[in-house]
């Protein structure tokens, strides 16, 4: 393995980095409102998005909530997606089975492996979700989002399409 051709030509460096502060809020809040903290939401932090990063990654910490949730077994055809456990426990499917992923923990998922992840321990989860290369996933999110706090139900068509238009493939 060598490094990749240059992608910048400059002889200088510039002043180009991007800083996003821990105490910024949620992009993204997920899940129907309620005011009970056992039934907290997913917040979504777009910490890196592919039109910030020149299409190199997405990066998103996932805050999620006592509820249980999550994705079930999908794969992927055009990214990469890797899961880092921060805080909580986390179920992370491997393709294979579902293992408990904790602190520290992390699974690498390459292009065509099946996976999914779901919170299923009754209490607060933190992870970072990474996709190579960086693709538009805060639009797919953004859909979840709206869906679940609507309450809007979609036909399996609609599904179909949603999935389809964002490299989604349910197992």
């Amino acid at each position: 393995m060598s490094y990749p051709e240059p992608r910048y030509l400059a002889e200088k460096g510039e002043v180009s980095a991007r800083l996003r502060t821990a105490g910024q809020p949620a992009d993204l809040v997920m899940g129907p409102h309620t005011d009970d903290p056992a039934q907290r939401r997913t917040h979504v932090h777009h910490l890196g998005t592919g039109a910030t990063t020149n299409g190199a990654f997405g990066l998103y910490r996932w805050e999620m909530g006592p509820r249980p949730g999550g994705a079930g077994a999908h794969f992927h055809r055009t990214i990469t997606e890797s899961f880092y456990v921060l805080d909580g426990s986390v179920r992370l499917f491997n393709g294979d089975k579902w293992i408990d992923g904790n602190p520290g923990d992390f699974l690498f998922v390459p292009e065509g492996g099946i996976h999914g992840f779901r919170n299923e321990s009754g209490a607060p989860a933190t992870m970072l979700i990474l996709f190579t290369p960086g693709a538009p996933r805060e639009g797919y999110f953004e859909e979840l989002a709206e869906i679940a706090t609507t309450g809007r139900e979609l036909t399996e068509e609609e599904w179909t399409d949603l999935y389809l238009r964002h490299d989604q493939y349910m197992v």
